[in-house]
């Protein structure tokens, strides 16, 4: 990261929790969001089209949020380079592993859960925090990735 910009942060932190709080008010359901995808599939597969509408809405709003942020602000995406192709899967698989053991990732522990009191969800949010910490440290000063 090099550059600090705390009004977009802050103003995307809003949104993520506005969006949290509508989607609790409105359907009762957590926005946890490898939970509404997993679910998006579960429904589809079961035959739920009115379940799977709503998931595929909340996360069709979430790239089309995306999408419209990036075009009106002419802002762009700047990929890191010179990370390994097959470090990335990796990675991929081992977040899409871990929020199945974790019963949730971090949107649905560190924004729902924490903001419900839940033990469990800030065991798992100081289990994130500290595992990225380490990933970063270790990324940065012992393998110089």
């Amino acid at each position: 990261m090099s550059e600090f910009t705390p009004v977009a942060g802050l103003m995307g932190g809003a949104l993520i929790g506005t969006s949290a709080v509508v989607l609790l008010a409105f359907t009762g359901r957590l926005a946890g969001i490898s939970n509404i995808a997993h679910g998006l599939v579960a429904s589809l597969r079961q035959g739920k089209p009115m379940d799977a509408a709503w998931r595929f809405v909340f996360l069709l709003g979430m790239v089309g949020a995306t999408w419209a942020y990036f075009h009106a602000t002419a802002a762009t995406v700047n990929p890191r380079q010179h990370y390994p192709s097959g470090l990335l899967v990796l990675g991929g698989l081992l977040v899409g592993y871990g929020t199945s053991m974790g019963n949730g990732c971090t949107s649905g522990h560190g924004v729902c859960g924490l903001g419900r009191l839940s033990v469990r969800s800030l065991a798992a949010t100081l289990t994130f925090m500290a595992t990225g910490a380490l990933t970063v440290f270790v990324l940065r000063h012992v393998a110089h990735i």
